[in-house]
């Protein structure tokens, strides 16, 4: 997908084969290194801004699938799609790469799963830098409304009743011009980004079943991360749009206030994906971060 990237497998301990891309061959420990984490039912495309450039700044970039994710493997139990799972692998994968510290880059859901990794792993990390992320429930915020707690039970119903004509409706999403138009509307700064962009988006959901979707939900939901925020202490920048619709911005605020060793930037008229919006402002602010937190 990337210029100077290949693309791999690994086995996990439970025989999963979990799929990734670098951009080296040999892993050099002189030279820091980006993991990146996407978000809920996302690709690594809305890392595209981010990836290209880091790998002309020299850093060390990985980027990978989750399980049940593109060109993972899945388990038969879509529990096992699991915060604290997605970390296990995440950590076999580095560990087999010979990754001994990291940057973690999380946006969105991937805020929720770079927190778990660092949480869980803090001696693997160099810091963090997490955008447009939520601690609480999505069900409770989401356009700061809970509508979808409301919402969820009835989709989760019409798919367990009319499986098929669901998953006709959830894989062709894409081709729905109203569809594009609302989640253009909502996500993202129309004037900065492309209605491609969304297309393709939609496009890639379409490839995953929409149980991963309500599973990760599900995670969402019960994710007790924001009891052990005052125990994460590895350097972390929190950004966020201020003109969010998704995510509310005063999420950032409560991580801001509880990681001990955190700095907040918010970018002007930025939305859900600022780093698809306003990248240049973004990685710029990121340098800065990942200069002064080299090791």
């Amino acid at each position: 997908m990337f210029k100077n990237f290949t693309e791999h497998s690994f086995l996990t301990s439970e025989n999963l084969k979990i799929h990734y891309g670098k951009n080296f061959d040999t892993l050099n420990p002189k030279h820091p290194i980006i993991v990146f984490n996407y978000g809920l039912v996302c690709n690594v495309a809305h890392w595209e801004k981010q990836i290209p450039y880091y790998d002309q700044q020299g850093y060390q970039i990985i980027y990978h699938d989750y399980r049940f994710h593109f060109n993972s493997d899945r388990t038969s139990n879509i529990d096992d799609l699991s915060f604290e799972n997605i970390s296990k692998d995440m950590k076999e994968l580095l560990d087999h790469l010979g990754v001994q510290t990291a940057f973690h880059f999380g946006h969105s859901m991937g805020v929720n799963t770079t927190l778990e990794y660092a949480y869980r792993y803090p001696e693997d990390v160099s810091g963090i830098v997490l955008i447009s992320g939520t601690v609480l429930p999505p069900q409770d915020i989401l356009f700061d409304t809970n509508f979808m707690d409301l919402l969820q039970p009835i989709l989760e119903l019409l798919l367990k009743k009319y499986p098929k004509l669901y998953s006709s409706i959830w894989k062709t999403g894409h081709k729905n011009p109203l569809a594009t138009h609302l989640v253009h509307q909502g996500g993202f700064n129309t004037k900065m980004v492309p209605k491609d962009f969304v297309e393709h988006y939609l496009k890639k959901i379409g490839e995953l079943e929409p149980e991963v979707f309500f599973q990760l939900l599900k995670e969402m939901k019960g994710h007790d991360i924001v009891t052990k925020l005052e125990m994460i202490s590895v350097p972390t920048l929190i950004m966020g749009g201020d003109k969010d619709q998704v995510i509310p911005n005063f999420l950032q605020y409560i991580l801001s206030e509880n990681i001990p060793n955190s700095k907040l930037y918010i970018i002007k008229e930025g939305s859900h994906v600022p780093q698809v919006d306003f990248f240049e402002t973004v990685n710029e602010r990121i340098d800065l971060f990942l200069l002064k937190n080299q090791k």
